[in-house]
């Protein structure tokens, strides 16, 4: 008896199972488009972290009593989730305030106006897009207007807020979405004698939703008059942090310019050594594909988005020329084969991590075995 004609029971068995879990799920996604439903009548938000938190660790507990791996259990039901919210990211949203507010999108036509202007009248709101060629309309719409965002380009971000202004309400709100805070903030209560606020949200446009995404909200003034909009935030399943303007750039110009930067600087190289990454892919680790993949999701976007965000303003740039000559120190290590010299140096910023190096190796383990299961 061949080796296909023993496990064809067993195989028939696993397909007749892989079915009742399609239908399981099918039956799950039902009662969720109910609680859609619920949560909207009830104005409650879409993400519930503690709700979350509760439901994986008695998952976890229960697939261990039954002899099933617990992190193999929470993947699977963090995949579930995520697909639920994914669905609820597609319906209508409860709204943070009784009636609804007039929000202005100054760039409104771009990848994260225009994705917020979908949730935003997802919940209920009225939304208005104002661009380069409908700007003579902004007369039209200033008395109505509770709020405008300015997303625009970081270079052009000042000329707008200055240019746009003189025409709103003393009491609208005047907010933006750029990646600096402290500049635009300070143009914003230059500009405008009303409430102004500082928001970032620290994600692309590309989400599918915005559930467990972060904004940043910096503090401007009178800002708490903006709290229906943090609310509707978090209504949307969003994260918030409260961040000093300040201390917002100082970390930005490492996570943005300097990140940024450093993938210009590996994607040239490859360029300049004629390292194909279609052939790079076939020697790859998993480590290394991860690598290469974040490196080569930079060139699939826009280089003068990446450009205004590298060279978004003097300390950024400074903080480049700084990089550049640390690099001069440790490139004499290679100059004098100072292998000695490569293992202090390796140990100092071992020290200096701490522990955090064990839990970079704990979450980039999990995403390298994922990476490595799906795509190899």
């Amino acid at each position: 008896m061949s080796e296909k004609d023993q496990l064809k029971k067993q195989r028939t068995q696993i397909d007749d199972i892989d079915e009742q879990i399609l239908d399981l799920l099918k039956t799950r996604k039902d009662v969720v488009q109910d609680v859609i439903k619920r949560k909207v009548e009830n104005q409650l938000p879409v993400f519930v972290a503690g709700r979350e938190e509760e439901k994986t660790e008695s998952f976890r507990r229960k697939a261990a009593d039954r002899g099933i791996d617990p992190d193999w259990a929470e993947d699977f039901l963090r995949m579930v989730m995520a697909a639920s919210r994914a669905a609820q990211s597609a319906e209508k949203f409860p709204s943070a305030t009784e009636e609804p507010k007039h929000i202005l999108y100054v760039g409104g036509e771009g990848g994260m106006g225009s994705l917020y202007r979908r949730f935003t009248e997802s919940s209920g709101h009225i939304s208005y897009s104002l661009d380069k060629g409908n700007w003579y309309q902004l007369e039209e719409m200033a008395p109505k207007l509770d709020m405008v965002i300015i997303t625009v380009p970081i270079n052009v971000s000042i000329d707008v807020i200055r240019r746009i202004a003189p025409k709103l309400k003393p009491d609208t709100i005047l907010a933006d979405f750029t990646s600096n805070k402290s500049e635009p903030l300070k143009a914003m209560l230059d500009a405008h004698d009303g409430p102004v606020v500082g928001l970032h949200p620290m994600h692309g446009p590309d989400v599918p939703n915005l559930s467990k995404q972060l904004m940043v909200i910096c503090s401007g003034r009178d800002s708490e008059k903006a709290d229906w909009f943090r609310e509707q935030c978090i209504l949307w399943g969003m994260r918030i942090i409260e961040a000093n303007p300040s201390k917002h750039d100082h970390v930005m110009h490492l996570v943005q310019g300097l990140r940024h930067f450093v993938a210009l600087l590996h994607g040239s190289f490859m360029k300049e050594y004629d390292l194909n990454p279609n052939e790079m892919l076939d020697y790859s680790s998993p480590i290394y594909r991860a690598e290469l993949m974040m490196t080569g999701r930079i060139f699939a976007q826009d280089a003068e988005l990446y450009a205004d965000i590298v060279f978004a303003n003097k300390e950024r740039r400074d903080l480049l020329l700084t990089f550049f000559r640390h690099h001069q120190t440790l490139m004499e290590m290679v100059e004098n084969d100072d292998k000695r010299g490569f293992i202090r140096e390796f140990e100092a910023v071992t020290d200096f991590f701490g522990k955090f190096a064990s839990q970079a190796l704990t979450e980039s383990g999990y995403l390298i075995n994922r990476l490595a299961d799906r795509f190899s």
